[in-house]
């Protein structure tokens, strides 16, 4: 990967990239009015552009860019501060105090809802496969101001870890958070906000196998949770308990640890 200014760029933007290129340990490359096409073509690696208001992430040849944005989480925590019921906090139940382990971070949308719930005495972690997304989540949480000071504290709360869940899990102690969760892209495709859907491309596809549930369950005080497609086999293979919904395109799933 190469990491870039925005076009109209200066010298706090310039620096700014520098310093993430040296973080990321990849190449800082002069912008000089290039398009990110015309950067593909010339170095046949992913684009991170740094500008002034956030980080665009061009995977190889695709130029639909990621970056951190708070994507559903906005909406949700309307609805649910205005006395809407939350379905991920209905199957997570999730209170003030605990402590929630996402073990698909992606965007945080989740672990941003998690730490509302949990509030200051609660602990929310977010692990994400893909070192890229990782570093820009962590550092869009870090940064993004909200017109909601409880969202942004919220947001400022999550820790970004960047590995493979399973391996992460393999190294915490039992019982160290009330829920452990699993949100993975779904196998079947279904129709996805224009936030989500560039995240295919780069998602790091692990499989929830029965050696990663039981460090899950080992780890959880209290429950395991699944999201996944309606059709997922997943949910019958490990005796999760499902939260069906009518006319949604995905369920919850827990098992009581």
């Amino acid at each position: 990967m190469i990491v870039t200014t925005a076009g109209r760029t200066n010298e706090e933007m310039i620096q700014t990239a520098k310093h993430i290129s040296q973080d990321l340990g990849c190449k800082y490359i002069q912008r000089n009015k290039k398009s990110v096409l015309t950067l593909f073509n010339e170095y046949n690696q992913d684009v991170l552009v740094i500008g002034k208001n956030r980080y665009e992430w061009y995977p190889l040849n695709i130029l639909v860019p990621i970056f951190f944005h708070p994507n559903t989480a906005g909406f949700r925590v309307k609805r649910w501060l205005q006395g809407e019921i939350e379905p991920f906090l209905e199957a997570t139940e999730l209170k003030e105090g605990m402590s929630f382990l996402d073990c698909t971070l992606g965007l945080a949308s989740d672990s941003i809802m998690a730490s509302l719930a949990t509030g200051e005495q609660g602990k929310v972690w977010g692990i994400e496969g893909n070192e890229v997304l990782a570093y820009l989540v962590n550092k869009g949480l870090a940064a993004w101001e909200s017109e909601n000071s409880t969202v942004e504290e919220a947001m400022r709360r999550i820790k970004v870890l960047h590995g493979k869940h399973q391996d992460l899990l393999s190294t915490l102690q039992d019982n160290s958070f009330d829920v452990v969760y699993f949100d993975p892209m779904f196998n079947i495709e279904i129709e996805e906000s224009n936030g989500i859907a560039p995240l295919r491309n780069i998602a790091v596809k692990e499989t929830l196998n029965k050696q990663t549930l039981q460090e899950a369950i080992r780890v959880a005080k209290k429950r395991v949770v699944l999201k996944d497609h309606w059709q997922s086999e997943k949910f019958v293979q490990y005796g999760f308990t499902v939260l069906k919904r009518k006319t949604a395109k995905f369920h919850f799933g827990y098992l009581e640890c």
